[in-house]
């Protein structure tokens, strides 16, 4: 059987590779500028919030509290007037990196970590580079790309953000199956 010692490294190498990768992605290539668009009335829209003063969280408009609000004529006017979305609230102040960062790094060790798991209650000391990549790269995908089609159908992200999204997760499941085939105990 494989140990967790041996799995340290693959999982150690895929993290900072995936963070590299991922910087690459977003800092050099720069290709998900494209998924969000400029409100024409920004700064309306800003006082319009502001003045509500809402909490950090995740609000939905217009909103209603059970099925039989919404087919109410007045709810069923709101969703005809529009416009329906979805609205992420962060604390204010100034967006510092770090945190997220940290937070993208403790992710992608998770996810490492997980993949880890999977592997080695499916796959045994010997396995071939191609067994291992497959394995380790499909349950990588997964973690790294498959909410996105859901946030697609559910909250109306644009697909071509979430095709983008599972491209990257594409490539950093690849990076990962890849360092853990090469590295798997033979």
């Amino acid at each position: 059987m494989v140990t967790w010692l041996q799995l340290l490294l693959p999982i150690g190498l895929s993290v900072v590779a995936v963070f590299i990768t991922s910087s690459i992605i977003h800092m050099v290539l720069q290709y998900h500028k494209a998924d969000y668009g400029k409100l024409v009335n920004e700064d309306e829209t800003r006082a319009a919030i502001r003045k509500g003063a809402p909490a950090p969280g995740m609000y939905m408009f217009p909103n209603c509290s059970d099925h039989k609000q919404m087919a109410s004529p007045e709810m069923l006017k709101k969703f005809e007037e529009g416009p329906i979305g979805i609205l992420y609230i962060r604390p204010s102040g100034s967006i510092k990196l770090g945190p997220f960062l940290i937070k993208w790094i403790l992710y992608t060790a998770a996810v490492s970590a997980v993949v880890a798991y999977i592997a080695r209650s499916v796959l045994h000391n010997g396995n071939t580079y191609l067994e291992v990549f497959r394995v380790v790269g499909a349950t990588a995908w997964l973690a790294y790309a498959w909410q996105g089609p859901s946030d697609s159908i559910w909250k109306g992200k644009p697909w071509i953000a979430t095709a983008r999204e599972m491209f990257d997760g594409l490539v950093y499941a690849s990076i990962t199956a890849g360092l853990f085939a090469w590295l798997w105990p033979r």
